[in-house]
């Protein structure tokens, strides 16, 4: 059975790019245009693993990621965070909010799909 992956991203041409590298590497895959709307999707789902950026409208990415964690059944699906933000002091407030990897816009699909294959436990 493939593995499920929500795409986060208020940008509708990058959900379908990263949608395309990971349906074709195998994934099922669960497109949200912001962190409500991710919301709204994930409840009473499998989800495998989640990728989001953190600037979009409605919820940013971290306060997603917050409360993607607060639910129970959620608490151990692990975040990569997908953006143009490079600096440390983001980082940091991923890690915190409880990212376990940070991929930076424009990005090879082969580096998401390395840190994907990495955190989607077989």
């Amino acid at each position: 059975m493939a593995k499920t992956i929500m795409v986060v991203d208020d940008s509708a041409s990058l959900r379908q790019v990263v949608g395309i590298a990971l349906r074709g590497a195998g994934y099922d895959v669960i497109e949200s245009r912001d962190g409500m709307d991710a919301l709204a999707k994930c409840r009473g789902q499998k989800i495998n693993l989640v990728v989001c950026d953190v600037n979009m409208p409605n919820m940013d990415g971290f306060t997603f990621v917050r409360e993607f964690k607060a639910l129970q059944e959620y608490r151990f699906t692990p975040v990569i965070m997908l953006t143009t933000e490079s600096g440390q002091a983001k980082k940091d407030e991923g890690r915190e909010a409880g990212a376990r990897a940070w991929v930076v816009k424009p990005f090879k699909p082969e580096v998401l799909l390395g840190a994907v294959q990495k955190l989607v436990l077989p």
